[in-house]
């Protein structure tokens, strides 16, 4: 089986995809909060399944980082607009130190292909 990979660099691809299975590298967002990062963030992971041929329908699994826990609420109100309530995946979600104290959310996404 081929593994394709896209938008590498020496570190890191943003996605990988092996047979029907696409990886995508950790997402954040952009923004002054949680909401904002969550927003930016998700729109990323759509913008990358579907180059990689895919929809948030086919995601299988999440994980999902926050700075600080206590803005779960705010993290799960954008996540629950913008998830396919038909197809939820496996998730977890977990309080992290992040990259970066910019960085307030970060998603790791494994989806199937179309």
């Amino acid at each position: 089986m081929t593994i394709q990979r896209s938008e590498l660099d020496s570190r890191m691809s943003q996605t990988v995809v092996h047979g029907d299975t696409i990886y995508l590298a950790g997402q954040i967002g952009k923004g002054a909060d949680v909401t904002a990062q969550t927003k930016t963030m998700l729109s990323e992971v759509d913008r990358l399944l579907v180059d990689a041929g895919s929809d948030k329908s086919k995601i299988l699994s999440a994980t999902i980082w926050l700075a600080n826990i206590d803005t779960i609420g705010e993290m799960n109100a954008v996540w629950d607009a913008w998830i396919d309530p038909a197809n939820p995946p496996a998730r977890a979600c977990v309080e992290s130190r992040m990259a970066t104290p910019d960085y307030l959310v970060e998603v790791m996404i494994t989806a199937a292909k179309s």
